[in-house]
Parts: structure tokens; C-alpha cells; sequence
């Protein structure tokens, strides 16, 4: 596996920009919780940790090219980023093609039915959760909340013990 490897290259690419590198870094722990977690053998560990690494790969580009940082934006901009990092490494070519299918789609969940996306969509919602909904002045009850949002069973339970005990 080259974890360690493709962190130094996201650190590489984003520079300065701390926020983002601790982002990436706490979706890959996350991701790498929930790998733990799931019951299944229907994962590859390293297409769910190298998304994780490089899911928002394409935020620079984004702000650069659309002066937006939006969603749809880093789907559009991340993939061809992520596939020049990954195959400086000796990664097969079918892991590079999903890992840029899930980077592609990471903020459009649906789309990718792999359990592969689902874990990755999940361990970037672990991350964005308490500051995209202030779950603190939160109107809806959170078990709802948290149900509505994450594709894993593994990743609903996860946010239920994590942020029901720390926001109710």
C-alpha cells in the first residue's frame, strides 16, 4: 500500500492550505474506522484510503477555474489531478480508473452503488457533519438526520454513538 506515499503528494500539491490537508487527513481516518468496522468482504481498503487521501484533490483547481470551491466543481477538476498522482505510483489501472469514479462523484451520492463509495461518502461525512449542520441549534431530531445522510449501516451507527451522545 502506499499511504504514506500519496499523503506526502496531497500534502505536496496543497501546499500551505492546512485546512485542506487536515480534511483529507481526518476523512482517511475515518475511512480507515469504517473499513474496520464494515462486515463484508465486497471493499478494497486501498481504493477507500487513497480516495479518502485524494477526495477533495480538486478544490484548487475548482476555486482557480470556476471561482467556486462547489461540489460539482472538485467531481469535474479532481479526477485528472488524482489519476496523474496515482500512476506516478505502481498502482493497477483498474484501482486508478474507481478511485477516480469515486473522486468524480464524491458529493453525489447515488450515482456509484459500490460499497467502495458508500465508505468513502460516509468517512467525508463523519468530517463534515458538525459544521455543515450545526448540530448544536440542529431542529430535527439527529438519529434522522444522520439516517438521511450516510449510505452504510456501519457509518450510521458510527455517527450515532460520535455525535447523539456530544449534541443531544
Amino acid at each position: 500500500m502506499f499511504k504514506e506515499e500519496l499523503i506526502k503528494e496531497m500534502k505536496n500539491y496543497f501546499g500551505d492550505d492546512q485546512r485542506r490537508i487536515e480534511h483529507a487527513l481526518q476523512v482517511t481516518n475515518y475511512a480507515e474506522r469504517l473499513i474496520k468496522l464494515y462486515q463484508g468482504d465486497d471493499i478494497n481498503p486501498e481504493v477507500i484510503i487513497y480516495s479518502a487521501i485524494l477526495h477533495d484533490i480538486g478544490i484548487h483547481q475548482a476555486e482557480k477555474k470556476y471561482n467556486s470551491p462547489a461540489g460539482k466543481y472538485q467531481e469535474i477538476e479532481g479526477p485528472p489531478i488524482a489519476k496523474e498522482i496515482l500512476t506516478s505510483f505502481d498502482i493497477n489501472k483498474e484501482l486508478i480508473e474507481e478511485i477516480c469514479q469515486i473522486i468524480g462523484h464524491h458529493h453525489s451520492p447515488g450515482t456509484i452503488k459500490t460499497t467502495n463509495f458508500k465508505l468513502l461518502y460516509d468517512a467525508d461525512w463523519l468530517v463534515n457533519l458538525p459544521e455543515e449542520y450545526g448540530l448544536e441549534n440542529q431542529k430535527k431530531p439527529l438519529a434522522e438526520v444522520i439516517d438521511k445522510i450516510y449510505l452504510s449501516d456501519v457509518a450510521k451507527s458510527l455517527a450515532k454513538s460520535l455525535f447523539i451522545k456530544s449534541f443531544s
